[in-house]
């Protein structure tokens, strides 16, 4: 019997925001979109395809500070948890 087709490669992982490293660039890809909090994010230049930085992160971990459009946003972990990023490569 012939072998089956190799799959399609898969996209560019993406993985959590609050998973990057700090200094890491990346690619917004998916995002809540429900929740007034994840609305107010969206408001605030927080869309798919949106490149960003991970510019630091508190001691604990908690909240991130990122750059994105030109400005710094601080997050807190549990919205990074919810809004995947595709690094940079």
């Amino acid at each position: 019997m012939p072998d089956a087709p190799a799959p399609p490669s898969p996209e560019p992982s993406s993985i959590p925001l609050s998973q990057l490293v700090v200094g890491a660039n990346a690619t917004i890809r998916e995002f809540p979109k429900l929740g007034t909090a994840f609305l107010r994010l969206r408001e605030m230049g927080l869309l798919a395809g949106t490149p960003i930085t991970l510019v630091r992160a508190a001691p604990l971990g908690d909240p991130l500070e990122i750059k994105i459009r030109g400005y710094h946003l601080t997050l807190r972990k549990s919205e990074a948890d919810h809004i995947f990023v595709s690094p940079a490569a």
